[in-house]
């Protein structure tokens, strides 16, 4: 008689003894995952895996916890990069702060402009936007652009402004330069900080590629594997794929192309684009600006500046054109939509050309404040909201201020907006909030910001359950990039990308998730990132 008999299989790494959460449609659990050429092959229990599968490398994880490797559905991995080697503005209290920090800066870097980035007027005391009076005092010549943290509002010196040709009374279409009684504060608002922005030198590729390389790590270092890149010129697509390619950059990004005549006659012509670690699908248009720096687009004014309504970066008209070229291509539409005003536009435009039940994709970049009458419009077309909770807690401070009670009430409904299509990708916008997605987590399941606070949160009833919290992290994120055939679940066939953490993120208490360690992250079945004891 023949007996029967399986032979083992063979895989290049075995992870066992741990808790798996595969995240898959049934959210399964396992104990054990077999790893070879980069992909899963198997997951299951400890005795299944170590009976059928043998590996060069077994890892006893003595019972840690594995989940998919996190991906931010709405980060500037670039800009975050570059951000690295100007002067970090981000927790300042005061303008007074702001000051010191540059001249510090400025003691250890003599020559050229100055760049900074992360201060917030809403952090200090009156809440002001700050006058150039005295950087021009500090730097009479040479010039000084320092950005808002969320990148649509900046300050510049007098030389500056003098290099840019900006005068009084100067206007533009989207955009500010603000002045108070004929003079120009030197606060640019939305389209008005490129003008100034456009004379900084450009870097060279050696120091770019050491702080792509500083912003990778850090990256992998608190879980991340993939990052939605958003808005970014052909030019810079083309250097971070060659720097993949040749090994020097191991991070994963869905690259949206910036709204740019450049990105439109390319790759309308030669169609999405996709490796193992760079994706071009997307474009990523901007219909206003900011809530912070009163840009985002209101139906009814500003709260807090009666007759103010903010804008639109340009003309309805553009952004409908724009529409009604890419819904004739494969590439999805991102846009980024702040005020109820901005997003009512974009969801029309947008359902004038979608089919209710579509799988086009299309996006709206952060969706934060959308009337009620507008909300069911995404699930009508299929439309997905991108979210980043710790905007929420992030503006949760003064937020009421510029909306009033009335309108905060439909502003960060995330749970309103994910009952729309049953999913929702998350993401942080970093570097205008951290990039650490345990703070996406807290904020998006509890509503509250590092210190705990407000107790219960900040509008819960639109708070997610730890389960659609990790999905919008992982396998919703991937979906929103067309990817979760390939990531953002545990399952075979799917990149090995996962991160190991010492508590249960799905157990254990708030106050303990922003401390709970990460002990490794794994890209493709490599360890990219290890955490040193002290």
């Amino acid at each position: 008689m023949l007996s029967c008999h399986t032979s083992t299989q063979q895989a290049d790494l075995i992870l066992y003894h741990a808790t798996i959460y595969t995240v898959d449609d049934n959210f399964r659990m396992a104990q054990a995952m077999a790893i070879r050429q980069g992909k899963i092959v198997a997951v299951g229990s400890d005795q299944q895996i170590l009976h059928d599968y043998s590996a060069p490398q077994k890892i006893d994880l003595q019972g840690h916890f594995v989940y998919p490797g996190f991906i931010d559905a709405h980060a500037h991995f670039y800009s975050y990069a570059l951000s690295l080697l100007s002067v970090d503005l981000t927790g300042t209290r005061s303008w007074e702060e702001v000051l010191e920090r540059v001249k510090a800066f400025a003691a250890t870097h003599p020559q050229g402009w100055i760049v900074g980035r992360g201060w917030d007027q809403n952090d200090w005391p009156g809440k002001q936007f700050p006058d150039r009076a005295e950087l021009d005092r500090i730097f009479p010549h040479r010039p000084v652009l320092l950005t808002r943290v969320d990148g649509h509002a900046a300050i510049a010196n007098g030389e500056a402004l003098k290099q840019a040709g900006i005068k009084p009374g100067k206007t533009l279409e989207g955009g500010l330069f603000v002045t108070k009684q004929g003079r120009l504060t030197g606060v640019l608002i939305d389209n008005a900080v490129e003008k100034v922005a456009s004379l900084i030198p450009p870097l060279d590729d050696a120091t770019k590629l050491k702080a792509l390389q500083e912003a990778e790590q850090r990256c992998f270092a608190v879980g991340l594997t993939t990052v939605a890149d958003c808005g970014l010129p052909k030019q810079t697509i083309d250097f971070l794929d060659s720097l993949q390619r040749a090994g020097k950059l191991r991070m994963r990004i869905y690259a949206m192309a910036a709204d740019e005549k450049e990105n439109y006659d390319y790759y309308l012509k030669h169609g999405p684009y996709q490796t193992d670690r760079m994706h071009v699908c997307a474009f990523k248009l901007f219909a206003d600006g900011a809530l912070g720096s009163r840009g985002a687009c209101l139906l009814q004014p500003y709260s807090d500046q009666p007759g103010w309504y903010g804008f639109l970066l340009k003309d309805r008209k553009y952004f409908d054109s724009i529409a009604h070229v890419l819904i004739n291509s494969p590439f999805q539409m991102c846009t980024h939509a702040i005020g109820d005003s901005a997003n009512r536009v974009m969801l029309q435009i947008y359902a004038s050309v979608l089919k209710p039940g579509n799988d086009r994709r299309w996006r709206i970049e952060h969706a934060q404040v959308v009337h009620p009458d507008d909300v069911p419009l995404f699930g009508k077309y299929a439309i997905v909201p991108s979210v980043q909770p710790t905007h929420a807690t992030s503006d949760m401070y003064w937020a009421g201020e510029r909306l009033g009670k009335e309108r905060l009430r439909y502003a960060y409904a995330f749970q309103d907006l994910l009952r729309q299509n049953g999913w929702l990708p998350l993401g942080t916008d970093f570097p205008v909030e951290d990039i650490d997605p345990r703070k996406t987590f807290c904020a998006a399941v509890f509503r509250q910001d590092s210190t705990g606070y407000p107790p219960g949160g900040f509008q819960p009833e639109n708070a997610l359950t730890r389960e659609q919290a990790l999905r919008g992290m992982t396998i919703w994120a991937a979906r929103a990039q067309f990817e979760e055939q390939e990531k953002g679940s545990l399952e075979p066939g799917k990149w090995a990308d996962f991160v190991v953490m010492e508590k249960d993120l799905m157990q254990i208490p708030a106050r303990e998730i922003l401390h709970n360690p990460i002990l490794a992250t794994y890209q493709a079945g490599q360890l990219v990132y290890a955490r040193t004891r002290d």
